[in-house]
């Protein structure tokens, strides 16, 4: 499945110095799963630090933010 960024999340990345491959693996193999509403929160833990990524899925999944938490 596609995976496209929003103008939003790709600031985000830059911002906060996340790389788009730790956004793929995150999304592709989470460490935990919430769906609410028509959003997926996915989290891993990669570094020692946990990454969340926030996106919608519909005919490819669209990356709307991604941030670490503590």
């Amino acid at each position: 499945m596609d995976i496209i960024y929003t103008s939003h999340a790709n600031r985000q990345l830059k911002d906060r110095k996340i790389e788009q491959v730790w956004i793929e693996e995150t999304i592709k193999y989470p460490d935990e799963t919430k769906h609410k509403m028509h959003k997926y929160y996915v989290t891993k833990k990669l570094d020692g630090k946990t990454l969340r990524v926030v996106y919608v899925k519909e005919k490819y999944i669209k990356v709307i933010t991604s941030y670490f938490i503590k």
